[in-house]
């Protein structure tokens, strides 16, 4: 009998389940994989081939020219020539929505075109431009770059500065030829001239005896713009409670603390594109997202709104076709003929060893569905169905520890929906007896039974979407003595009506990757709990601190400790246990005198939960209680993210 046992315990993978299903899978995949991989490189290769280097080639000058379009029109009116044009040379069809896909140009708009395919080839957006697919962006790097040049807005000369400048960059051009260096006047998207030298290094620097600062001076119109950005980049930096700054004409900025890079001018200079600045760090990133940001404000008044680019064929296909020929197609037949009869052999002889071991496992869960009590599934083989019946016996086990644990919140639900209920049914049948009036004392005390009942049903909501796995977070970089300052003054004026005082002291503890909202909503909930439990004269304190990091951690690891500590009444050792439970109340009489639903800590567990911590608490009683909250302190990567710039997104 040892000797068996010692047998199925040693048992090899050609033995199991799991190594006769992979040994099959994968003869059934080697064949299927071979003779797909052969017969689609036999049939599509020449014909992509043959298309792929035109069409990239027509998409990219289609592209580029319609990011012209929007990039020097506020609108997309009259863009239709353009986009007929642009079809006529390629010969296919164009057309341009917006993200809505609501029609703005199509040069094959008749009632029997074919409907436009589900993808986009490209966006259309001046302001973050493909750069696969359009070189005008390259050059300056990062956010910037995505901003197409030809995207001037108020840098646009107007017609006297355009002249007044092209004179004074001809007069210098004319005196490096006359000193014998070739140079010629070349012109800017905003129409400001800029000498370019003839020669293999046109970035050379010009003989300093025809230097002129007249090229290098911002022009009216360019410092009035200048200005403009001045305000959007100091109101973003001052809504993030920094120093403002001074962007100079090649959009380089001063703080007081250093000047902005040398050696720019303004006569070689391209549209504005933020530079960032010399030194390095958390300032710095957020400077110059602020910039960008600002930039991007300002210029989309000037240019059109982003649009869904279709570039396809006359019959709606966007990728280069072909014909199968008969032989092509007998191949493809045999080999589909041919995988379907390995499939087919390999799940008989696979199912008819599963078949035998399942039916206890059929029939246990069957009883299980009639309501009866399922005894154990006893499975001799030692495989992967042997641990699957252990797993279904711990299931069943569990399942009906779940079904004592709904009976009983069913019980607690009606218990705490029948008092508000019965006071709204005996307050109306009152009024409608002639023995109460609806005053305003009457509406009110309907209205808090009736916000009673909302705020139950919304806790039961949050922790059923908890329980499903769908509750909803939007992380983002939060810093937690901010967190604690709102919370504090949230519930600031209901803590001095009570006679409690509420404080808040943080350290510097960094910055948390955190649902901002929900973050919020949990300490609020130990906030209001703890002022609810504390008697007059009593002190809530809101703490947070850093916890070690471990000799052998990472630097960036460790833990975010949040406290919210009271004076109150404390809570007795053997209830510790189930505070976080729902519907727990000390109360045996579950009493609303204390006000709650019992669902508070139940909500904060699980949102902790969900953002990758724990929650916990200590108490003495009589003296006062200790909630602690554990959360994941955010690494280099959030921090980061704190200065990102994400054009166009929102929260959901």
């Amino acid at each position: 009998m040892r000797r068996e046992e010692r047998r199925r315990v040693r048992l090899s993978l050609r033995g199991s389940l799991f190594g006769r299903l992979l040994t099959v899978s994968a003869l059934v995949a080697a064949c299927s994989v071979a003779a797909t991989a052969w017969i689609a490189v036999q049939t599509t290769s020449g014909a992509i081939k043959q298309e792929q280097g035109q069409n990239l080639t027509a998409d990219a000058r289609i592209y580029d020219t319609l990011l012209g379009y929007a990039a020097a029109h506020p609108t997309w009116d009259g863009v239709d020539g353009t986009v007929r044009e642009l079809a006529r040379q390629s010969g296919r069809r164009i057309a341009l929505t917006t993200q809505r896909r609501a029609p703005l140009a199509d040069s094959a708009a008749r009632p029997s075109s074919p409907e436009l395919p589900p993808q986009a080839s490209a966006i259309v957006d001046p302001l973050s431009v493909d750069t696969a697919l359009s070189r005008t962006a390259e050059g300056t790097g990062g956010a910037a770059g995505r901003v197409d040049p030809r995207a001037v807005g108020p840098f646009l000369l107007p017609v006297a500065e355009r002249t007044a400048l092209r004179r004074t960059a001809e007069r210098y051009a004319a005196c490096l030829s006359r000193i014998g260096i070739a140079a010629d006047v070349v012109h800017g998207p905003s129409g400001r001239p800029r000498v370019q030298l003839v020669g293999k290094d046109p970035d050379r620097v010009p003989d300093d005896r025809c230097a002129s600062t007249e090229l290098d001076a911002p022009t009216p119109a360019e410092r009035t713009a200048l200005n403009a950005l001045d305000a959007l980049a100091n109101a973003c930096l001052k809504r993030q409670k920094r120093a403002g700054i001074h962007l100079s004409p090649d959009l380089s900025w001063d703080d007081g603390t250093r000047a902005r890079p040398a050696g720019v001018s303004m006569a070689s200079r391209q549209p504005p594109a933020p530079v960032p600045s010399v030194r390095t760090g958390e300032d710095d990133r957020a400077t110059a997202s602020c910039v960008d940001t600002a930039r991007r404000e300002q210029l989309s008044s000037y240019v059109a709104s982003p649009a869904l680019l279709f570039i396809s064929t006359e019959d709606g296909t966007t990728v280069p076709g072909f014909d199968l020929s008969p032989t092509n197609t007998a191949k493809i037949a045999g080999a589909a003929a041919l995988v379907l009869a390995l499939t087919v052999g390999a799940t008989v002889l696979a199912g008819s060893r599963l078949v035998r071991p399942l039916r206890a496992l059929t029939g246990a869960a069957q009883r299980m569905r009639d309501g009866a009590d399922s005894a154990p599934v006893l499975v001799s083989d030692d495989n992967e169905i042997g641990r699957l019946a252990a797993a279904f016996n711990d299931m069943a086990d569990h399942r009906a520890r779940l079904e004592a644990q709904r009976k009983d919140m069913v019980s607690d639900v009606a218990h705490e929906l029948r008092t508000p209920l019965s006071n709204i049914r005996g307050w109306l049948e009152a009024a409608q007896d002639g023995l109460a009036e609806p005053d305003p004392a009457f509406i009110a005390s309907l209205h808090t039974e009736a916000v009673q009942l909302q705020h139950i049903i919304d806790d039961l909501q949050d922790l059923a979407a908890a329980d499903a796995g769908a509750l909803r977070l939007h992380p983002e970089p939060v810093r937690v003595e901010d967190v604690l300052a709102q919370v504090a003054a949230a519930h600031q004026g209901r803590a001095e009506t009570a006679g409690v005082a509420l404080t808040a002291e943080a350290a510097a503890c960094g910055v948390l990757w955190a649902d901002p909202v929900r973050l919020r909503q949990a300490i609020g909930n130990l906030v209001s709990n703890a002022v609810r439990h504390t008697p007059p004269g009593g002190r809530v304190t809101l703490r947070a601190h850093r916890a070690p990091v471990p000799p052998d951690g990472d630097d960036l690891a460790g833990e975010v400790v949040i406290e919210v500590a009271d004076t109150g009444s404390g809570i007795p050792a053997e209830h510790l246990p189930y505070v976080f439970d729902r519907f727990w109340r000390a109360e045996k009489s579950r009493s609303r005198r204390t006000g709650g639903s019992g669902l508070g800590l139940a909500i904060v567990r699980k949102l902790v939960e969900g953002h990758g911590g724990s929650a916990g608490v200590t108490s003495t009683e009589g003296k006062g209680s200790v909630f602690t909250l554990r959360l994941p302190a955010a690494g280099a990567g959030a921090d980061a993210a704190d200065g990102d710039d994400r054009r166009g997104a929102g929260r959901a």
